[in-house]
């Protein structure tokens, strides 16, 4: 019988890191209980220096490793780089972690930055994004965070949600894996709608890492 070997994780973050957190219990709850976990979070890299996620994954015995503009390019390139040069520094810098640590999947946990060039070539169909909508409605460039919900609540819509998709060369363009929905309340506001989406967003990570490393399981 062909053994199952546990798909080697990266986990990209910007800022608190409850998603990752997510992952972490869950991969450390079914390990503890014997049971199979399809995923081993290798290493957590950050787009900002001081996103509390870091320090989430490091007491969690996990490496991790800062990618972002001024560390990657240095102070004066970064600050005289347009936005698709920074974007395309952070992420060929991603791409060369990824690559060191023999990495088989990249998670978005609340990344910041658009991934573009090489990584997305190099592991099409091996990241997905957490996005805090129902796409494909409300998302896009600028579509993150409370701007998201923002938008739902100005358009009028009746429910909302989150979405885990794979990562394409578009921004918040690629296969819808899952969804969670939520219902839009009167007199909600971008608060109170986003704190009935934040426990579905960390089931919904957790359900669609296990869906990919189960996918890439088999095609290896």
């Amino acid at each position: 019988m062909k053994s199952v070997n546990r798909i080697k994780t990266a986990v990209l973050v910007s800022g608190g890191g409850t998603n990752l957190q997510a992952l972490i219990d869950e991969e450390q709850r079914m390990v503890s209980a014997g049971e199979f976990c399809p995923y081993k979070i290798e290493i957590v890299i950050s787009s900002t220096k001081d996103a509390y996620a870091l320090e989430r994954a490091a007491s969690s015995g996990i490496k991790t490793e800062v990618a972002s503009p001024y560390s990657v390019m240095g102070a004066e390139a970064a600050k005289r780089a347009g936005r698709d040069e920074k974007r395309l520094a952070v992420s060929d810098k991603v791409l060369d972690l990824c690559l060191a640590h023999d990495i088989e999947a990249i998670v978005l946990a609340g990344f910041l930055t658009v991934l573009s060039g090489a990584v997305v070539k190099e592991y099409s169909g091996r990241i997905i994004n957490l996005h805090p909508a129902l796409l494909p409605k409300f998302g896009g460039v600028g579509m993150w965070g409370h701007h998201v919900h923002e938008a739902v609540l100005a358009s009028g819509e009746k429910e909302s949600g989150c979405t885990i998709h794979l990562v394409d060369s578009g921004c918040d363009t690629g296969k819808i894996l899952l969804q969670r929905k939520v219902p839009v309340l009167p007199g909600d506001t971008p608060e109170s709608l986003y704190a009935r989406i934040a426990p579905l967003e960390h089931e919904a990570m957790v359900e669609g890492l296990k869906l990919l490393s189960a996918s890439l399981s088999r095609q290896s």
